[in-house]
């Protein structure tokens, strides 16, 4: 079931995404939809057991993802990225920016808690 709602978004954020829809030929509001739908309601860290929180600390891009990024970065450097592309690397370019993201709330929450000692630079 679906259910409409009505959003209010800045402009730079509704040009970024009409530009992915009409790179994709999709309305703008189809493009928000299925951002929307595959952002995965997440339990926050803080929240997490010990063992998670390391876990989540430690973890990266599946390796197929991370050869796919590689691939779609490398096609837009020469300028070959047609529109699938140019989804498909803005879908995985939020999965890596989300996952580091996720990452240093981890080790942040790790440290706090002691399982961790601070990163030394």
């Amino acid at each position: 079931m679906s259910e409409q709602i009505t959003l209010q978004v800045s402009s730079s954020v509704l040009e970024f995404y009409s530009q992915i829809a009409a790179s994709t030929q999709q309305s703008v509001e189809a493009v928000l939809a299925k951002l929307l739908e595959s952002s995965v309601v997440e339990k926050p860290v803080e929240w997490m057991s010990d063992e998670e929180v390391l876990a989540l600390s430690e973890s990266r891009m599946t390796a197929e993802q991370d050869q796919a990024l590689s691939e779609l970065l490398s096609q837009q450097r020469e300028g070959a990225l047609d529109a699938d592309g140019r989804l498909r690397l803005s879908e995985l370019m939020q999965v890596y920016e989300r996952g580091l993201l996720r990452k240093s709330q981890a080790l942040r929450v790790a440290v706090e808690r002691g399982l961790r000692e601070p990163l030394k630079f």
